[in-house]
């Protein structure tokens, strides 16, 4: 389980999720392949789906038109596909001046001994 969670947790490329999507819709009917790409994207139900219906064309077309769609997807592909990547906050200039100022101040403090170990460290945590 630990080892999936760290799979989805990484950032998926957006041209190996398109190549295997173009695979996915060319050797779809020799092979039960279809539907790797969703797999790979972390959208097991759908992978699921894909493969069942391996033997008709329908997962051929939806690779087909998932590969174009991922194509066209620019920025939003990490955003849609990997959440995370989206919610990382962007500090100004000034945030980033007082925090390492804070950070100085904490710093200072702890080696002149009027905060412990265990205090500079909490109060850096939360700074950063």
């Amino acid at each position: 389980m630990l080892l999936v969670e760290k799979l989805l947790s990484k950032p998926k490329s957006r041209k190996l999720a398109i190549f295997l999507a173009f695979i996915g819709s060319i050797l779809a009917l020799p092979f039960p392949i279809a539907g790797i790409h969703k797999f790979y994207l972390g959208q097991p139900l759908w992978g699921i789906i894909y493969l069942l219906l391996w033997q008709t064309p329908i997962p051929r077309v939806a690779c087909a038109i998932d590969a174009v769609w991922y194509l066209i997807q620019d920025n939003q592909f990490l955003a849609n596909y990997f959440p995370a990547a989206a919610t990382v906050p962007s500090l100004e200039p000034k945030q980033v001046e007082a925090i390492g100022a804070a950070l100085r101040e904490l710093e200072r403090l702890r080696q002149e001994g009027l905060i412990s170990e265990y205090e500079f460290e909490e109060k850096r945590r939360q700074l950063l």
